[in-house]
């Protein structure tokens, strides 16, 4: 089954709820302040639109991209209900040839949150992506969970190998300057995709000028 009809699946099956709720990650919305030293935000594997619309609340003009159709209409949907202007993209980001050259280095934030879908095989290609699209000083920002999260299993892949330790997040953020990275644990509730304890780590890096 590919990545798009997998999650256009799990999106469709969650009817008119949205799978992981409709608010901000809380990784990402505590950070609201830092947020301000950036004008442009990309948000990758963005599902049902909760964090880039989020995002452009927070005044930033924000393009947001995500396989599934499903979840690109869901989006969508969710942007107009709060009046919120986002540039959604359906696309494949780990697509042979993407990014496309106009997009290279555009952003001042590209943010992943719980983009664990693929295992080591692929995340190089995946965290590659992210830096092409990262303008010369901006930053990424993930959130994810670590390997402990299989002792809750409240959300996140069965594949233990898919899961950020710090040393995984270190080594391939090795050129830039990691600015923030912490290893915690939270109760969560996002949609029933994510709810309960959980085992998390979130990294906020910037890019060499």
């Amino acid at each position: 089954m590919s990545q798009e009809t997998l999650w256009s699946t799990r999106y469709r099956d969650a009817g008119e709820e949205y799978l992981f709720g409709t608010e901000p990650n809380r990784f990402l919305a505590h950070r609201a302040t830092l947020l301000e030293s950036g004008r442009t935000a990309l948000s990758v594997a963005d599902g049902e639109g909760r964090n880039s619309v989020w995002l452009a609340e927070q005044g930033l003009d924000v393009t947001a991209i995500e396989i599934s159709a499903v979840a690109v209409e869901k989006a969508r949907r969710l942007a107009a209900g709060r009046k919120m202007d986002v540039r959604f993209m359906q696309v494949d980001m780990l697509a042979p040839g993407w990014p496309p050259a106009e997009l290279h280095n555009s952003f001042d934030w590209v943010v992943g949150i719980f983009i664990q879908f693929v295992g080591p095989e692929w995340r190089e290609r995946q965290f590659e992506v992210m830096k092409q699209l990262t303008r010369p000083g901006g930053r990424i920002l993930l959130q994810g969970y670590t390997p402990k999260q299989h002792e809750y299993r409240t959300g996140g892949p069965s594949a233990i190998e898919n899961l950020y330790t710090p040393e995984t997040l270190q080594d391939a953020f090795s050129d830039w300057v990691i600015e923030e990275l912490v290893e915690y644990e939270d109760d969560i509730a996002e949609g029933s995709g994510h709810r309960g304890r959980s085992a998390l780590i979130g990294m906020v890096a910037r890019k060499p000028d």
